[in-house]
C-alpha cells in the first residue's frame, strides 16, 4: 500500500504548533530570491518551489527534539517524502533545511549532501544561504521587515541587502552571523543595512 505524501503546508500543519515564523521566513526568503535572481544569479521556478517548501519546513525538527532540529527537519522531510517532489528533489529540500543553521555543507562529512550532483549541491548552497539569512532576519518572530532590495557590485562581488523596516527596526545581528552560506552560494561578500 502506497503512503500518501503530504504537501509542505500539510507537513508544517502536522509537525508544528506555530506556523507564523515559517510563513514569515518564506516571505522574506522569496523577496531575497527575487532580488538575488535579478541582480546576482538567475534561478528558475523550480528552485523557487524548493525554497518555499524548505522555508515552511525548516523548523519541523523541533517536533522531535530542539537539539539538532535542523538535522531532524532534513530527515523528517526525506523519510516522509513531499507531494509534488521526487526523491532527489526531496533530498535537496531536506538539505536546504539542514543548513539553515549550524555547520556549512560538507560533501565529505555529510552523507545526504554527498549523494547530490555538483549542480544540485550549488542549488543547496544558494537556497540554503537565502533560507539561513531569512531565518536570521526573523529572529524576533516579529514581522518587522517590509521590503528587501539588493544592490550588486559585480566588479567587486559585493551584495548590499537593503532592508526597509517598519517603525521598529529588527535586530539584524543574527542575520549578519548567518550570512556565511549566502556568501558561499553566490560567491560574494554581503552587507546588510537599513534603508534610511
Amino acid at each position: 500500500m502506497r503512503i500518501m505524501k503530504l504537501t509542505a503546508q500539510e507537513m508544517l500543519n502536522k509537525f508544528s504548533n506555530n506556523s507564523s515564523h515559517p510563513i514569515e521566513v518564506r516571505r522574506i526568503a522569496l523577496m531575497i530570491f527575487e532580488e538575488a535572481g535579478k541582480k546576482i544569479f538567475e534561478m528558475g521556478p523550480r528552485e523557487k518551489e524548493y525554497l518555499e517548501a524548505a522555508a515552511l519546513l525548516h523548523d519541523i525538527g523541533y517536533f522531535k527534539e530542539t537539539k539538532g532540529h535542523n538535522k531532524h527537519s532534513m530527515h523528517m522531510i526525506i523519510d516522509n517524502g513531499l507531494e509534488g517532489f521526487n526523491d532527489k528533489e526531496t533530498k535537496i529540500i531536506g538539505c536546504i533545511c539542514r543548513y539553515h543553521r549550524g555547520g556549512l555543507p560538507d560533501k565529505i562529512e555529510h552523507e545526504v549532501y554527498n549523494t547530490l550532483e555538483k549542480q544540485e549541491r550549488k542549488t543547496v548552497k544558494r537556497l540554503g544561504g537565502i533560507l539561513k539569512l531569512s531565518d536570521g532576519l526573523d529572529k524576533d518572530h516579529a514581522r518587522l521587515i517590509d521590503d528587501i532590495k539588493i544592490i550588486y557590485d559585480c566588479k567587486n562581488q559585493i551584495a548590499e541587502l537593503i532592508l526597509t523596516a517598519q517603525t521598529q527596526k529588527p535586530d539584524i545581528r543574527s542575520a549578519i552571523r548567518k550570512r556565511d552560506l549566502f556568501e558561499i552560494g553566490f560567491k560574494c561578500q554581503s552587507v546588510i543595512k537599513f534603508n534610511d
